[in-house]
C-alpha cells in the first residue's frame, strides 16, 4: 500500500519534467531525488 503514493508522486514528477514545468521553476532536482530514491531497489534486485 505504501508504494501507491510513491508511484503517484513519481509519475507526477515525470509528467512535470517532460512538460517543462520543473525547468521553468528550477525544480529539476526533484528528478534526481526520484532517481536516487529508486536506486537502492534496482541494486537489490
Amino acid at each position: 500500500m505504501l508504494l501507491i503514493p510513491y508511484y503517484v508522486i513519481a509519475i507526477t514528477i515525470l509528467i512535470l519534467h517532460f512538460t517543462g514545468f520543473l525547468a521553468r521553476r528550477n525544480l529539476e532536482w526533484l528528478v534526481l531525488v526520484l532517481a536516487v530514491s529508486i536506486f537502492p531497489a534496482v541494486i537489490y534486485l
